[in-house]
């Protein structure tokens, strides 16, 4: 596939793609007169690096993990780090749920009653 065919299917823009392929993301395309042409595997490994960015994983990050070698020591710990850093937000994401289902119920008069409320919530 021709880098614009990827960029559209994968939703970004060709010179997010050869962004992605200076930084060692992608493995160089074969080129064919000069042009870049990638395998279909491409937006799979596309795929993956937009779930890893929506989800809080840096560019470097990505990088760790793609030029790490299975079962490394540094990218296990890459992963454990990643991990922990997910269950924060995720205790974060809930406590802020609880206080929007609190809120629905919400009987304060001001913005500064609830917030009351909100320092009680996330005192550890």
């Amino acid at each position: 596939m021709m880098i614009g065919v990827v960029a559209q299917q994968a939703g970004l823009r060709a010179s997010a793609i050869r962004y992605y392929e200076r930084l060692g993301l992608l493995p160089p395309p074969r080129r064919i007169q000069g042009r870049r042409h990638y395998a279909g595997d491409v937006l799979l490994r596309l795929a993956v690096i937009r779930f890893a960015r929506q989800n809080g994983l840096t560019l470097r990050e990505i990088q760790r993990l793609f030029a790490g070698k299975a079962y490394s020591k540094s990218l296990r710990q890459l992963a454990k780090d990643k991990v922990a850093e997910l269950d924060r937000v995720i205790e974060r994401a809930h406590a802020m749920q609880g206080l929007l289902r609190k809120a629905l119920h919400c009987r304060c008069l001001t913005a500064e009653e609830c917030g009351r409320h909100l320092g009680k919530m996330t005192r550890p």
